[in-house]
């Protein structure tokens, strides 16, 4: 009886700390976004990336050659997941706040369960439901808060375009379980990572011809190698570490991290305002994801 909390609690540090990373790199992607124009942004971070993948990339020793199935699974899942996300978010951090972000960006679990209802047809309870009433009232709110955007930016447009980041997110869970039973997560990571470097590769080697990278300074080059290194590899590895103690429908509380992480960066970093608006946005999201969280425990818990 003693082993259970220690093997609860050794989950604990790796998801809090993946869930903070997402948060960090989230924020500090919008100096990447001042510098670098979207597609080719996201060109630099799924090409780095997949240097930085290569070791995972190639089939293990016994394993089974991907099936045709899975090779479509792993195209919807970069589509989604990577490519419509990156430039959802990316375009979205240009037109809000670190801190807006992290909140719009945490109401991901509610997001997860409302498409599981459309597409799989599952079950919503009563506390999925609050849990989607409160992530749609902490973005009502984040509207009458009052954010440091770039002067002409429409703080609605951005939150609008994280909102489509995290439902392209959420479908990419929704297909992810097909491929979590029989391969290794890095691996899946490492080859939708492919995908997403091979969808983005005409636009961004097009817009490139308007960027000199040679004037970029050390300083950039290093926020986006932690950006490509952060988003594709230690936050996935943190994650996963985590779920080996911890049913993933528990996990999901300790996505309240993220924007708690987005937070601290976009006030510390970027001076952008903190006002009670956001801190009752931000616990309205809290709320949101503490109750999708013991929903889907109890869900899973019940008798079938």
């Amino acid at each position: 009886m003693s082993r259970r909390p220690s093997l609860a609690a050794s989950a604990y540090l790796p998801l809090t700390a993946s869930m903070s990373l997402v948060g960090i790199y989230v924020a500090l992607s919008k100096p990447l976004v001042a510098a670098l124009p979207v597609f080719v942004l996201a060109f630099l971070r799924f090409g780095i990336a997949a240097l930085a993948m290569l070791p995972f990339t190639p089939r293990a020793r016994g394993e089974a050659p991907l099936s045709a199935s899975e090779h479509r699974l792993l195209f919807v899942q970069s589509f989604f997941g990577n490519f419509l996300f990156s430039i959802c978010l990316l375009n979205g951090m240009a037109h809000t706040s670190a801190t807006a972000a992290g909140v719009v960006l945490s109401t991901l679990p509610a997001a997860v369960a409302l498409l599981s209802w459309l597409v799989l047809r599952e079950r919503l309870s009563g506390r999925v439901i609050a849990a989607i009433a409160l992530a749609v009232g902490g973005i009502t709110l984040l509207q009458f808060a009052k954010s440091n955007t770039a002067p002409g930016s429409a703080s609605w447009l951005g939150n609008l375009l994280i909102l489509g980041a995290v439902f392209c997110e959420a479908t990419y869970v929704i297909v992810g379980k097909r491929l979590a039973a029989s391969r290794t997560p890095l691996r899946v990571s490492a080859l939708i990572n492919l995908w997403g470097l091979a969808l983005i590769t005409p636009f961004g080697l097009w817009q490139l011809q308007q960027v000199d990278l040679g004037a970029l300074g050390a300083s950039t080059w290093g926020l986006l190698v932690f950006y490509s290194i952060a988003a594709s590899l230690i936050a996935v590895w943190l994650w996963m570490t985590g779920l080996k103690h911890l049913p993933a429908n528990q996990a999901g509380v300790f996505t309240v991290a993220l924007p708690i992480a987005a937070a601290i960066v976009g006030v510390a970093a970027f001076g952008e305002a903190f006002t009670p608006l956001h801190a009752a946005a931000l616990l309205l999201a809290a709320g949101g994801v503490i109750l999708s969280a013991t929903a889907r425990a109890h869900t899973v818990a019940a008798p079938v």
